[in-house]
């Protein structure tokens, strides 16, 4: 995938933009928007928590809805199943043990697979309530934000004081 295009736009709508995509979300935001952008940590750290959490409210609020509708459709239906039934297996055990507390862990860790959109899709798949999966989502991905923004700052200066 090119992402050159990132470049050429304005820095702050790029980082905003970045932590919008699944996979990247504020993982590769903040790194980026730090090193290469060159932005204040407060600004990256505020675009990327703010350009990732308005997709996890999109998908609490509208999954149920476009997965009934695209389900019509046997190849998306088969798609779903296996997606929905391999979110389930993956955060199972922790809902059961831990609750809503284990849906914010599991978007605040900076980890492939986990963060706001795999944390939303598993608050619909789990039934927990939009306002509480809101906000639990919400509180995971500033937990997440934070563990980044100290990350990338600490591994800038490990890179600085080697060179």
């Amino acid at each position: 995938m090119d992402f050159s295009w990132i470049y050429s736009i304005n820095h702050q709508l790029a980082t905003f933009l970045l932590a919008m995509l699944p996979i990247f979300e504020l993982r590769a935001s903040i790194p980026i928007a730090l090193e290469n952008f060159h932005l204040p940590v407060w600004q990256a750290f505020s675009l990327s928590v703010l350009g990732n959490i308005i997709p996890a409210i999109l998908i609490i609020y509208f999954v149920g809805p476009i997965s009934e509708w695209l389900s019509r459709f046997r190849a998306l239906k088969k798609f779903f199943t296996w997606l929905f039934e391999r979110t389930r297996n993956r955060f199972d055990d922790k809902y059961r043990l831990w609750g809503k507390i284990a849906l914010m862990i599991f978007v605040a860790i900076p980890l492939p697979m986990t963060g706001a959109w795999t944390g939303a899709l598993a608050a619909w798949l789990f039934g927990i309530d939009k306002k509480g999966a809101i906000i639990y989502v919400s509180l995971g991905v500033i937990i997440a934000g934070i563990l980044v923004t100290l990350i990338s700052l600490g591994i800038f200066k490990i890179f600085e004081f080697l060179l």
